[in-house]
């Protein structure tokens, strides 16, 4: 599927987490992951019973769920992620959800191509990068369809 965003600019939401992790070396990034990965939102107790299958993230080498809600015009996700053995996932998807939630689709669809790569520069996580950007793909995949919903 064809890049979208390229001509879009970036949302503030989104630059501000880019700048913040742009600016930080190797081991204030990795205390800014372990921070945010505590402030992963806990998946609401609706989701406990769902059929799952759709939401999965199979490319993650971590069982990853992905779940999108679309209410007002707004997208808001929440994740399924064991945060005590994969902490760099849900520090991931906790700073990516901070920029995303509660936005209009545009938002997450404006999310720039090298967003993983600028987000795990430099901390020697490179083996992470598929499932992150397939968690990437995801999320604008749900925003792309809400997007069309709402049109």
């Amino acid at each position: 599927m064809p890049e979208e965003t390229t001509s879009q600019p970036v949302p503030p939401t989104i630059e501000r987490i880019l700048r913040q992790f742009r600016a930080l070396g190797r081991e204030e990034k990795m205390q800014a992951l372990l921070s945010y990965a505590k402030k992963l939102e806990p998946l609401p107790d609706r989701y406990a019973a769902i059929d799952r299958t759709n939401f999965v993230i199979p490319e993650c080498q971590t069982r990853v769920d992905v779940f999108p809600e679309y209410r007002d015009g707004k997208l808001h996700f929440y994740a399924d992620v064991n945060v005590r053995q994969s902490p760099t996932i849900a520090a991931f998807l906790s700073i990516l959800f901070t920029a995303i939630n509660d936005q209009p689709p545009a938002t997450t669809l404006a999310i720039p191509s090298d967003f993983v790569r600028i987000m795990m520069e430099n901390i020697g996580l490179g083996a992470r990068e598929t499932g992150l950007t397939a968690m990437v793909t995801r999320v604008k995949r749900y925003a792309a369809e809400a997007a069309r919903y709402a049109a």
